[in-house]
């Protein structure tokens, strides 16, 4: 049985919980970080020696950074799903991956913990809207890249739509003005037609609302 180590309010571990109810694996989730704690514990650092969530376990092979977790999983369980076994298509999906990390990752994380983490009379409204600014591009990019397809890589749901399709449900749910942005809304919808979505997505972050101590 798989072992993910990782708190399920953890929108990484989110990620890779998502993968496993994809790949339709067993697997036990141990909480681990922020108000668990446990990081700094030798046992734990001698699976991640950089002390954060999520960890997989698949027997005597570990994985740690979330997007990995997704890759190892679609490599492992996945073939002909989540994992293409073409590299040209695979490729594509590799590059949308990256481009969340790097690109809508950055204003997601950093606009949530602003917005719904930190107490409404700490917001800063001017980093706020910068943010929000930034999030909106990212968003409207991935509009476009939908409009003529149903998901990120082509005809099919693959790996390539779990990390930004990850981000939606908190998107959709924070209380803010958003832009009309028809394809991502209807890939929006078929994400939350999935099980898997449902079950590691779809989670209320009522607790997290003014919480900045984990």
């Amino acid at each position: 049985m798989l072992k993910l180590w990782g708190r399920i309010s953890s929108c990484n571990v989110q990620k890779a919980l998502w993968a496993v109810g994809e790949v339709g694996q067993p697997c036990e989730r141990i909480d681990a970080g922020g108000a668990f704690g446990g990081l700094d514990s030798p046992d734990f650092l001698a699976m991640n020696p950089l002390g954060r969530v999520p960890v997989l376990v698949d027997g005597d092979t570990v994985v740690r950074e979330s997007n990995a977790i997704v890759r190892y999983l679609a490599a492992r369980y996945g073939q002909g799903s989540l994992w293409d076994a073409d590299a040209r298509r695979r490729a594509e999906a590799d590059a949308w991956m990256d481009w969340m990390l790097a690109s809508l990752y950055r204003d997601w994380i950093d606009f949530f913990w602003g917005f719904v983490r930190c107490p409404p009379q700490d917001h800063d409204h001017a980093r706020l809207a910068r943010l929000l600014a930034g999030l909106t591009a990212s968003y409207t990019r991935l509009d476009r890249q939908l409009a003529e397809r149903p998901y990120l890589a082509g005809d099919n749901f693959c790996m390539a739509d779990i990390p930004a399709g990850m981000t939606l449900y908190r998107y959709y749910e924070m209380g803010i003005e958003r832009p009309e942005l028809p394809h991502l809304a209807a890939w929006y919808r078929r994400l939350r037609e999935r099980p898997a979505y449902q079950q590691a997505v779809m989670i209320p972050f009522d607790d997290l609302k003014g919480r900045t101590d984990f």
